[in-house]
């Protein structure tokens, strides 16, 4: 015969297991005591957390003080004053001689301007002058040579004999020749070599440059030219042309390349004087 079964139920972990041990009674002064030393200690914590909260809300501050000026830093500072001071009056002196050299230099290029419009008016005044008087001289020239062939309209009439129409045979056969600088013939000359070789044909012998042929003879004024004589361009001694007087206002000579060996009028080119060597 089987015993009966015996149902098992399972408790809860926290259910209440009742003590087999007795309980003390508690006196009213324990409980006392126990209550004061709880209430001491959450009074002190709330007054340590009161503390901790107001500390929190509050920002900290730090005192800095200024320090205090001693006599060496006034000093200081009235000294970089002073150099401060300097370095601006520095400053503006430069500034005023800038400005000073700046003017002056202005000034300076001004005067130059002036002095330089006023050398350019002399040079045109004395260049004015100086073709006014040239302009008389031709004039004069112009006058004499005209006075010189009426009065020796004689030799255009009657040919030259002598020496002095061998010469001028010789020079008027050159005409229409070539003029060449340094050629002495037969069929291209320069204007002295001309004047040289047409004297050759009556035995004077004349020197070859026409600086020696201006003071070869005998100086004769242009007012009183005979046919034969040697005209000259330039100063006795120095001259740069030469010709001969062939009468009625008319020279012949070996002129420039572009023209050759010619005759041509005194009034178109008067002459600057004269010699006679015949």
């Amino acid at each position: 015969m089987e015993e009966p079964l015996i149902p098992v139920v399972p408790m809860s972990h926290t259910a209440h297991i009742r003590s087999h041990r007795k309980p003390r009674p508690r006196s009213s002064s324990a409980l006392a005591m126990r209550a004061g030393v709880a209430g001491g200690v959450l009074g002190t914590l709330a007054v340590a957390g009161a503390a901790g909260t107001a500390n929190a809300a509050e920002p900290v501050t730090q005192t800095i003080e200024l320090p205090t000026l001693t006599a060496d830093m006034t000093a200081q500072v009235a000294e970089s004053a002073e150099v401060t001071q300097q370095a601006a009056a520095d400053y503006q002196l430069r500034a005023e001689r800038d400005a000073a050299a700046q003017k002056a230099a202005k000034q300076a290029k001004s005067d130059l301007a002036d002095a330089k419009k006023k050398a350019e008016a002399k040079e045109k005044a004395e260049a004015a002058r100086k073709e006014a008087a040239e302009r008389a001289t031709r004039s004069a020239g112009r006058t004499t040579l005209t006075t010189a062939s009426t009065a020796a309209s004689s030799d255009a009439v009657a040919p030259a004999s002598g020496s002095v129409g061998t010469v001028i045979s010789f020079l008027k056969a050159q005409v229409g020749d070539a003029y060449v600088m340094g050629a002495s013939g037969p069929d291209a000359w320069d204007c002295s070599s001309l004047v040289q070789a047409a004297f050759k044909q009556v035995g004077v012998d004349l020197p070859r440059v026409s600086q020696d042929q201006s003071v070869a003879g005998t100086p004769v004024s242009l007012s009183n030219i005979q046919v034969g004589d040697i005209l000259y361009w330039g100063g006795a001694g120095s001259a740069y042309h030469v010709g001969v007087y062939i009468g009625g206002g008319q020279y012949l000579d070996a002129a420039n390349p572009s023209k050759g060996v010619v005759i041509q009028d005194l009034s178109g080119y008067p002459a600057s004087g004269a010699v006679r060597v015949l």
